[in-house]
């Protein structure tokens, strides 16, 4: 593969990108990205026509992330993030599982394991939710032409692109953990409705939402603290000359 093809993806490249990432942000991306899944099988809230899960607690630290990354380094760099921490998450839940098993303690394998259908189901949906964020995140920077890092165009970009994402993360996640996959003895035994799943898919982006509105200052400040300590010049400056990430 050609490394000199921005939109492409070679070892190289991959490496550079891992080693030119703040490390604080992986750590915490990847830490709340693990705490979603792992809290994502909680009720909170269960009504007849709006159901609420504890991943809402935290799902909005990684979009914001997702958020800086892709405005910095592209969505091609958010959407390897987004991958590293899905097969964080896995690895881990594999290892709560075996170390349950090997040391006769169910409860560590069936909590902090989790079961099957919910990890199945927060991966697929986070995995799809991610994507969207990052390249809508992307397509609506490209209306900013006269200013494109200004605070403005920072949380249009910002905004927009969660309240999609989330709508889309919510509702995979709550449909197939809670409507498809109990179909299936082995999976997770709670069930929603559909009219839940869809209250909750709304009503839970526009809740995630304005927790990034709350929190985008913060973001919009370290981005510009990036830029000014040229935080992953290597990596941008080899792959990114011209300043345009793209994809």
């Amino acid at each position: 593969m050609n490394i000199n093809n921005k939109n492409g993806l070679s070892a190289e490249k991959f490496l550079l990108l891992i080693k030119s990432l703040p490390k604080n942000a992986v750590i915490l991306f990847i830490s709340a990205v693990v705490l979603m899944n792992l809290l994502s099988r909680i009720t909170l809230v269960s009504l007849p026509l709006f159901a609420l899960n504890a991943g809402i607690l935290v799902s909005w630290i990684s979009f914001l992330i997702l958020d800086i990354i892709v405005k910095h380094y592209g969505a091609l760099a958010a959407n390897i993030l987004s991958l590293t921490a899905i097969s964080v998450n896995l690895i881990c839940t594999f290892v709560c599982v075996l170390l349950g098993r090997m040391f006769d303690y169910p409860l560590l394998d069936s909590v902090v394991g989790g079961q099957w259908s919910i990890l199945l189901a927060s991966t697929t949906a986070f995995i799809v939710s991610s994507l969207t964020n990052n390249y809508t995140n992307i397509k609506i920077g490209r209306n900013f032409t006269e200013n494109p890092d200004s605070k403005r165009a920072f949380a249009a970009r910002s905004f927009i692109s969660t309240l999609l994402s989330q709508i889309v993360d919510n509702f995979i996640f709550v449909f197939l953990a809670f409507v498809v996959l109990p179909l299936i003895p082995s999976a997770f035994q709670v069930r929603w409705t559909i009219s839940q799943c869809l209250g909750c898919s709304v009503i839970c982006a526009f809740i995630e939402m304005l927790t990034e509105v709350i929190f985008s200052p913060i973001g919009y400040n370290l981005l510009k603290k990036w830029k000014e300590q040229n935080v992953g010049y290597e990596y941008l400056n080899k792959y990114y000359p011209n300043g345009t990430l793209g994809v």
